[in-house]
């Protein structure tokens, strides 16, 4: 598969973004998608510290609040922070709305960079939405299946048959993502937002077994 550059990453020099085409072109419809989702209850093998969790809903929060204020009925944006770095998607009215929308986030506190994949099309159609939400729930189950990646540690997003994976992984875990997201059906492209850790980062970063774990391994 052919890497190529996204349409548009904003200061954020830290992590890397790849898009891989797989095949079928784009759908020309954008999503209707509400920004700001919150995401559930934190997950214990979430990699992001619990302040950055708790940032990032509040970034989710406020970039949707001044995004209606800004934006209004000309577009349906859609806000996913993680790690303190953004991602925008969904659809507006015009360049300058786009331009718009990501100047309004950059001025959000906490927000550490944008990637900005808003499309300048009409609303997406009901079934168009729904595809998208099967296409996730499938990336999401086939992660789950796979025992040589932590699923949990991957955030999925799905956009006009477009999937972004976000997530704090290893060059290996990155790959391994891309690969069961790229033979997923439905899925005809795949945007790499990640920060990639090396194997002595993420040790670091995870638990250390108690004695009674330690002693349960040595049998």
């Amino acid at each position: 598969m052919k890497s190529i550059e996204p349409s548009r990453w904003s200061r954020v020099a830290a992590a890397t973004l790849t898009v891989v085409l797989l095949g079928a072109a784009v759908s020309a419809c954008a999503p209707l998608v509400v920004g700001g989702a919150m995401t559930g209850a934190f997950v214990v093998t979430d990699r992001r510290t619990s302040g950055a969790q708790l940032e990032d809903q509040g970034i989710e929060l406020r970039a949707a609040n001044r995004l209606r204020e800004q934006i209004g009925q000309r577009g349906n944006v859609s806000v996913t922070s993680y790690n303190r770095r953004v991602l925008l998607t969904g659809d507006v009215a015009s360049e300058q709305d786009k331009a718009l929308a990501e100047s309004t986030v950059m001025g959000v506190e906490n927000v550490r960079g944008i990637v900005n994949e808003l499309g300048v099309l009409g609303a997406s159609s009901l079934s168009q939405r729904s595809s998208d939400l099967l296409v996730t729930g499938r990336v999401k189950a086939a992660m789950i299946d796979a025992r040589d990646l932590s699923a949990s540690a991957v955030k999925v997003v799905t956009t006009r048959g477009t999937v972004y994976l976000m997530g704090l992984l290893t060059q290996r875990e990155a790959d391994r993502a891309t690969e069961i997201t790229r033979n997923t059906q439905g899925v005809q492209r795949v945007v790499r937002v990640l920060e990639i850790l090396s194997e002595e980062e993420l040790a670091r970063m995870l638990p250390k077994p108690s004695e009674n774990e330690k002693a349960t391994l040595a049998k």
